[in-house]
């Protein structure tokens, strides 16, 4: 019984779950599988005790697998990237969709952890911010005040700057 209960939510709410992950671990597909894999192992013993609400239960322990992934990584001598990262040229049509959908995770990877996962679950997860809350063991405020803050980082990201329009206008490069 518990194994096919068990079975069930993972088929029907693994991808999700795998779309939370995939943006908690800042757009690296591979590290997000990984991290759901290791979590729904941690949840399959306890699930006699966790079947009445699992996925919030999973969504916080994805939360906190993450950040504890995070200072894991934290601790490791920093990766130089090998190319510099040039944006790209206006896209018109739908190619258009799939380079906002990489800049919004490359922007959401840019983020503190904690500030990635209140944005994450208010607006990718589409939780109220009383939701978001009890799943990250946190007041209300302190939601709303990440989600006002990662909110204008994630503008200042993904709009261009007034400057490079301006100095553009002018003929200046």
């Amino acid at each position: 019984m518990r194994d096919a209960e068990f079975t069930d939510f993972v088929t029907h709410r693994s991808p999700t779950l795998l779309r939370s992950a995939y943006l908690l671990c800042g757009g690296d597909h591979a590290a997000a599988e990984d991290l759901l894999q290791e979590v729904l192992e941690r949840v399959f013993p306890r699930w006699r005790r966790i079947r009445d609400n699992p996925e919030a239960y999973v969504r916080a322990a994805l939360v906190n697998a993450a950040t504890n992934r995070w200072r894991h990584r934290s601790r490791r001598v920093t990766e130089a990237p090998l190319a510099i990262d040039v944006p790209a040229p206006p896209v018109a049509g739908p190619e258009q969709h799939i380079l906002t959908h990489d800049l919004v995770v490359r922007a959401l990877a840019t983020l503190p952890t904690r500030m990635r996962a209140v944005l994450v679950l208010r607006f990718f997860d589409d939780l109220s911010a009383a939701d978001t809350a009890a799943v990250l063991r946190c007041g209300v405020g302190t939601v709303k005040s990440q989600t006002s803050r990662g909110l204008a980082r994630l503008r200042e990201h993904l709009t261009p700057s007034a400057t490079a329009t301006t100095g553009a206008a002018d003929g200046q490069p």
